[in-house]
C-alpha cells in the first residue's frame, strides 16, 4: 500500500513538473513572439528623416503622420496611433475598438491571443474631440509594454522623461507630464480618472487637473488650462489590490513647434 501511495505521489509530482515546464515554455514563447511581432510592426513605420550626415533636400515635402504610419494602418485598421517615451521600453502601436471595449487587452496586433496585448485607447475617447485620451497597457514582469510607467514613482526618473510622444494618424504630438500617481480601480476609494474624457466646462476640466495634482507623488510644477489636450496613461501597480499607476500629460507641441499638433 505504501509503495502505491509513493507511486501516486511520484506521478503527481511528475505531472506538476511537466505542467510547470509547459507553462514556462508557453510564457517564453509568448514573450519571444510578442517581441518579434512588435519589431515587425516597427519596421513598417516610414521614417523619411535622413541620417545626420545627409542634409535633407529642401524640395522634399514634409512627411505627414498618416504617411509615416500608413503601412501599419493597412495591416490593421484598429491602429490609431503610436506612443513612445525616449529612454524607456515604451514604443508601441496604439489600438482602439469602439464597439468592443478591451479587445486588445489579451490580443496581439494580429488579433491572436496574447497575454501581452497591445496598448489601446479607451472606447469612449475620440482622438479628434476628447479633452482627455485614456490609454491602457499591461505591466509585464519582463519590463515590456507599460511597465516603465511605474518608474514615474521616482521623481528623478520623471525629470529625465518629462516628454511623452503620442502620434495619431492625423498628426504628431508631444505631451509634457503633469502628474504621476497611484490609485485603485473598481473601488469607491480610488480616483476614477477613466471617467474624464470630455470637459463640458472649465470647472470640470480644472477639477480633474486639481485631483491629479493632489494625488501626484511629487510636484512637477506643470499645470494645464481648459482647452489643453490631455493624455492619461494607465497600467497595473502591484502594491495594492487592483492598483494602478497613472501618468497624466498635456499636449505642448508638434515637431515643428506648433502648439496642438494633433489638431492641424
Amino acid at each position: 500500500m505504501k509503495s502505491k501511495y509513493l507511486m501516486i505521489g511520484a506521478a503527481v509530482c511528475a505531472a506538476l513538473f511537466l505542467f510547470s515546464g509547459f507553462m514556462l515554455y508557453r510564457q517564453y514563447a509568448d514573450e519571444k513572439q510578442s517581441a518579434e511581432a512588435f519589431q515587425n510592426i516597427s519596421a513598417l513605420v516610414e521614417d523619411e528623416t535622413p541620417p545626420g550626415d545627409e542634409p535633407q533636400a529642401a524640395a522634399v515635402p514634409e512627411q505627414t503622420a498618416f504617411e509615416k504610419y500608413r503601412a501599419v494602418y493597412e495591416q490593421n485598421s484598429d491602429f490609431v496611433g503610436w506612443i513612445s517615451i525616449d529612454g524607456t521600453n515604451i514604443d508601441y502601436p496604439v489600438m482602439q475598438t469602439i464597439d468592443n471595449p478591451n479587445y486588445y487587452l489579451k490580443r496581439s496586433f494580429e488579433k491572436q491571443y496574447s497575454s501581452y496585448g497591445v496598448p489601446y485607447v479607451q472606447e469612449n475617447c475620440d482622438l479628434g474631440i476628447s479633452d482627455n485620451c485614456v490609454v491602457y497597457g499591461h505591466h509585464m514582469s519582463n519590463g515590456s509594454m507599460f511597465s516603465d510607467l511605474c518608474k514615474y514613482a521616482d521623481e528623478d526618473f520623471y525629470r529625465e522623461h518629462k516628454i511623452i510622444r503620442f502620434d495619431t494618424l492625423s498628426g504628431f504630438g508631444e505631451y509634457e507630464v503633469i502628474a504621476a500617481f497611484k490609485t485603485t480601480a473598481y473601488s469607491e476609494q480610488g480616483f476614477k480618472y477613466y471617467h474624464f474624457t470630455l470637459a463640458d466646462s472649465a470647472e470640470n476640466f480644472d477639477a480633474y487637473i486639481s485631483k491629479c495634482k493632489e494625488l501626484s507623488i511629487y510636484d512637477t510644477g506643470v499645470g494645464a488650462e481648459y482647452g489643453d489636450k490631455l493624455i492619461t496613461l494607465s497600467t497595473c501597480e502591484y502594491s495594492r489590490t487592483n492598483g494602478r499607476m497613472v501618468v497624466v500629460a498635456k499636449q505642448v507641441a508638434a515637431p515643428d513647434g506648433e502648439v496642438g499638433g494633433d489638431e492641424t
